[in-house]
């Protein structure tokens, strides 16, 4: 009796010995990304203003290595600017990991043609899957584009906690 219970205890301490060795750890790191979109605006029945943006990029972090994104905002005209809110945005590595955030802040005019730049833009990670599953942070988001084209440039800069291996 006394052999089956050290037995069983033995067993339990190197299971548990064993659970503890594959734990990930969270681990948080700067997240910076740099790239380039494509932005179409127009109709979208998601947004109070029934007015919206879709967005498509690709861009490189140190991070993250070459990444593809997307994204869909809500927007609304006041004056000159635009606020954009209800952003949310899906970034996809080459490994196929996803980070998922959430967006807002506003496009004000350059005095430059139709250029914008960004102005009081964040970003909330708000989770993803594979190596980003559970993932949060957030950070600033910076660029800019032409409203006329809707060609623009996107710097994402954060940090992000995540469990890695």
């Amino acid at each position: 009796m006394l052999k089956t219970s050290l037995r069983v205890a033995t067993s339990s301490l190197l299971l548990l010995a064993s659970a503890g060795a594959l734990a990930k750890t969270p681990t948080t790191q700067p997240l910076a990304i740099a790239g380039v979109f494509q932005e179409v605006v127009g109709p979208s029945a998601r947004c109070p203003t029934n007015f919206g943006g879709t967005i498509m990029g690709h861009g490189d972090g140190a991070l993250t290595g070459r990444v593809a994104f997307i994204a869909s905002d809500c927007i609304t005209p006041s004056g000159p600017l635009f606020n954009f809110s209800q952003g949310r945005f899906v970034i996809v590595t080459v490994t196929g990991d996803q980070i998922f955030a959430s967006y807002s802040g506003q496009f004000v005019p350059t005095g430059v043609g139709a250029n914008y730049v960004f102005s009081g833009a964040t970003f909330q990670v708000t989770g993803g899957n594979g190596r980003y599953a559970k993932a949060t942070g957030g950070g600033t988001l910076a660029g800019g584009s032409d409203m006329t084209t809707g060609q623009g440039q996107l710097q994402l800069s954060g940090q992000i906690t995540f469990e890695d291996k």
